[in-house]
Order: C-alpha cells, then sequence, then structure tokens
C-alpha cells in the first residue's frame, strides 16, 4: 500500500473545504456585519519507520530511520469575530456597534417556532404596523419583546434608547458573550448560541447612522486562494506520480519477475 496516494488525496479534500471557506468569505465581502470564517488543520500523528535487520540465529532488531506524515485534516473551521471598519450612511435606523456585542431578534424556524439570534447586521427598517425589522423581515427585540415605534422623529442613544419626536419607545436588547466560539452561523447573517453560552453585559456603544463592513479583505481572501491553488494541484501531481510508479511495478517490475 502507498500512503502517499491517502496523504495527497486526504490533502486534496481538505484544500477543497478550505477552498470552500475563502470562497463564501469573498462572496459576502459587501455584506454588511459579515464576520469571516478560518479554517484550522491539524497533522495526523507521524508514524516512526522501523528497519527490521534479519541477522540469521539472531532475533530481529528494528532500527528508526525517519518519520512519515499521515497528511493533514481540518480541525476546526471558526468564526473572527473582529469588528470592521463603520460606514455613514445617515438613515436613523442604520446602526453599528462599536465594541463587542450583538443585536438580538427573534427568527422563526421552519415549523413556525421562534427563538432568539443574534446579528450584527444593524441595517433595520420599520414594518407597515411600526414593527422594527431586519432587512430580511425578523423583528428585533428590546427590553419589553418586540419593538413598535411610532411615526415621527427616530432616534437611537449610544446606550441602546429609542425614541420618536423624542419621547421614550424602548432600548434596544444587546448582549455580549463570554465565549463568542460557543455562536454559530445561520442564514441571513444570524447567529445562534450552543447552551454553553454564558451572555454577558453589553458595554459597547450604538452609532445610530452607521453601518458595520464585514471584516472580509478581499486581497488577503484572494491570496489564500492561490496559495490553496497551488497546494492542491501539488497534491494532484503527487497523486499522478504515485499512479505511475504503481503502474510500472504492476506491468513493468512484475512482468519481469
Amino acid at each position: 500500500m502507498i500512503k502517499g496516494l491517502y496523504t495527497s488525496a486526504l490533502g486534496m479534500t481538505t484544500l477543497m473545504r478550505k477552498m470552500d471557506v475563502t470562497a463564501d468569505n469573498i462572496a459576502n465581502a459587501d455584506t454588511t456585519g459579515f464576520k469571516r470564517d478560518r479554517v484550522a488543520t491539524r497533522s495526523f500523528t507521524e508514524e516512526l519507520l522501523k528497519r527490521l535487520d534479519d541477522s540469521g540465529d539472531q532475533p530481529y532488531h528494528d532500527a528508526p530511520i525517519g518519520r512519515i506524515s499521515q497528511g493533514v485534516f481540518i480541525d476546526d473551521i471558526y468564526t473572527d469575530f473582529s469588528s470592521g471598519g463603520f460606514r455613514k450612511t445617515s438613515a436613523p435606523l442604520d446602526l453599528a456597534i462599536a465594541g463587542s456585542g450583538f443585536f438580538c431578534v427573534s427568527s422563526a424556524d421552519r415549523t413556525g417556532q421562534s427563538s432568539e439570534m443574534y446579528t450584527r447586521d444593524g441595517s433595520f427598517t420599520l414594518g407597515g404596523d411600526g414593527l422594527l425589522l431586519t432587512k430580511e423581515g425578523n423583528p428585533v427585540l428590546g427590553a419589553n419583546g418586540m419593538i413598535r415605534i411610532p411615526l415621527g422623529h427616530i432616534t437611537v442613544s449610544e446606550d441602546g434608547r429609542i425614541f420618536s419626536n423624542d419621547e421614550y419607545v424602548d432600548k434596544l436588547k444587546i448582549t455580549n458573550f463570554a465565549d463568542t466560539h460557543e455562536l454559530r452561523k445561520r442564514e441571513n447573517n444570524l447567529f445562534t448560541a450552543t447552551n454553553r453560552a454564558m451572555q454577558t453585559d453589553f458595554s459597547g456603544e450604538v452609532h445610530a447612522g452607521f453601518l458595520e463592513d464585514s471584516n472580509v479583505s478581499p486581497i488577503r481572501e484572494m491570496t489564500d486562494i492561490i496559495s490553496t491553488s497551488r497546494a492542491f494541484e501539488a497534491n494532484q501531481r503527487m497523486i499522478t506520480i504515485h499512479d505511475t510508479i504503481l503502474n510500472r511495478v504492476a506491468n513493468d517490475i512484475g512482468r519481469k519477475i
């Protein structure tokens, strides 16, 4: 058995998954509040190669002659929650969070059951009944549940309080997490929290009239695509080389024997 075939094939599978993640990052480079994903790889434990020395009547003696790698695999795909830059829009319901934290929204699953989810995308709008919604139509949550804002001059303070014609309406429900690795990405730029997630108080600021850009750097992602493509091609060439060697062993050397 030629281990190189399996090592190269495993490398190609890992690189294909890494390419998918990078492509998704590039596709969302202009998505408000998007957080890029990163791939962490880990090597299998190396095997120690030994030589067996037959010394006639003496028992076999083994001597180490080096190690062989079994390839790498994806250990984790994690989200980079570093902040993106701010883009000024001057719209009163375009909100950006300075610091750590997430807007809380209500989202219904396929069965119609609603649950609390989290987002950094603060491009909100008003529904026909004054309900504050995300651009996908999910209700934004406040201290008293869903937020309904009467028509008027709307302002939002840095601590998340909402006013209409200088009258207090509600306060945005914004939360933080002790460990953001306990958040899981969902559709529509939302996150859910695992059972192990611990919420902490929000200590940042809300900037009205601004939106947070994604933290994706297209140049960095394109560089990753180039390096990943070259590594993939190198593994392809290794598989071709091993295939040629096997063909020679089966047809040429075997025929001579």
